[in-house]
């Protein structure tokens, strides 16, 4: 029984060895999908300046501080204030409302928030995943609700969906 115990270790500590260079070469790697060169240890997020024509005024800072959150909690990449391994800027291209599902007395059914994040992002060690990007989502509303009484919770909703296209292009690479 003692041999088979050893066996065991021995071809547990081969397979170990063996898989250690697939796991360190060609980045890091998390449960969330994120694929970070392994020499990149720091990240910066520029504030996003509201350029819309439509300001609201909590959308800069509610937006750029999801984005870093979403970075610090699924990477363990360090924020720095500027100058990042990877690096991201930008602006808020774009925040409106507008009515969608027009009925037949010419109202409409629902209405659609929208907003749009101009983004520019640099990888230092792999410039071809660099990228200038528009990212826009929107959420429906019945037309009957306030936007006032609903919009923090639209807001949020599609803060979140933009976060999620820009960490999937950044880091995830689809």
């Amino acid at each position: 029984m003692p041999k088979l115990n050893l066996i065991i270790k021995l071809q547990l500590i081969s397979l170990f060895l063996i898989s250690l260079p697939l796991l360190n070469g060609c980045g890091v790697y998390s449960f969330t999908g994120a694929s970070i060169p392994a020499e990149a240890k720091t990240i910066s997020v520029q504030y996003f300046q509201n350029n819309a024509l439509l300001v609201e005024p909590l959308l800069s800072g509610e937006f750029t501080n999801v984005l870093r959150d979403r970075f610090m909690n699924q990477t363990t990449l360090n924020m720095v204030s500027q100058n990042g391994d990877l690096a991201f800027e930008g602006e808020i291209t774009d925040y409106r409302t507008t009515p969608v599902a027009i009925q037949s007395d010419q109202t409409a059914a629902s209405n659609r928030l929208t907003i749009t994040v101009n983004v520019r992002f640099t990888n230092k060690f792999d410039e071809s995943n660099n990228f200038e990007t528009k990212f826009t989502q929107y959420k429906e509303y019945p037309s009957e609700q306030d936007l006032n009484a609903i919009k923090q919770t639209l807001i949020t909703e599609i803060v979140e969906m933009l976060v999620d296209d820009i960490f999937n292009k950044s880091v995830v690479n689809w």
